[in-house]
């Protein structure tokens, strides 16, 4: 028995480091710390995230099927580059499913999960205006919505697709403060989810998708002009 226990701890410990080791890394990539294109090398983030190279190497593949890194045979991996017109690809998926989301969790959220919620969008709004710091804030946000639609099929498609968006707004974005009008749409989807309006909140949550992505779109447009 105690062999058994000691196998089950074991995995669940790996299972840990292998979550850290993601997180971490995708943190750095979505943020653009880790910049389109850069080497991914498992040596190199074990020394610098402490971490052994089991859960780097798996980390990095689930990264590879996230799409925010690619392996080349013999060459590596590599934090995958960035195409601005995948944009607005992601936005009319996300629309769709934010609204969706945002919906579900009005119905099924939990005292917990709305307390939580409220947390986190107090956090957003006392934080940071630096890009970076304030996207993650955001992000913390959404995965909260996420979670308390208690699907987790729902919950992990929309964390790929937010992950790929919001590495596309840091890069575009990287140079700007944060709005206090996104803020603002923010708290409105909150605010709804929080009060059990489903109709309310799906359409809060688009409107805030909606908005920053035209702002995002309208940014790229004056940098080209």
């Amino acid at each position: 028995m105690s062999s058994s226990t000691d196998e089950v701890s074991a995995v669940q410990g790996q299972e840990r480091l292998v979550d850290q080791a993601y997180r971490r890394i995708r943190d750095a990539i979505v943020a653009v710390s880790l910049q389109p294109g850069a080497p991914l090398d498992e040596k190199a983030l074990s020394a610098s995230l402490g971490l052994g190279l089991t859960p780097i190497r798996d980390a990095l593949k689930r990264l590879t099927l996230e799409k925010l890194a690619v392996t080349y045979p013999r060459r590596g991996t590599f934090v995958s580059r960035i195409n601005i017109a995948d944009e607005a690809r992601l936005t009319e998926i996300r629309v769709e499913l934010e609204g969706l989301a945002a919906a579900l969790a009005a119905e099924r959220a939990t005292e917990e999960d709305r307390a939580a919620l409220l947390e986190r969008l107090a956090d957003l709004e006392h934080g940071s205006h630096d890009r970076a710091d304030h996207t993650e804030l955001d992000a913390r946000v959404h995965r909260a919505i996420y979670a308390a639609t208690r699907n987790e099929f729902l919950e992990a498609t929309l964390n790929q697709y937010a992950n790929l968006a919001l590495r596309i707004w840091n890069f575009c974005l990287q140079d700007q403060l944060a709005g206090d009008e996104h803020i603002r749409s923010q708290r409105a989807v909150v605010e709804a989810v929080v009060r059990g309006d489903a109709p309310a909140a799906r359409a809060a949550a688009e409107q805030h998708l909606r908005r920053f992505s035209q702002d995002v779109r309208s940014t790229v447009l004056a940098m080209r002009a």
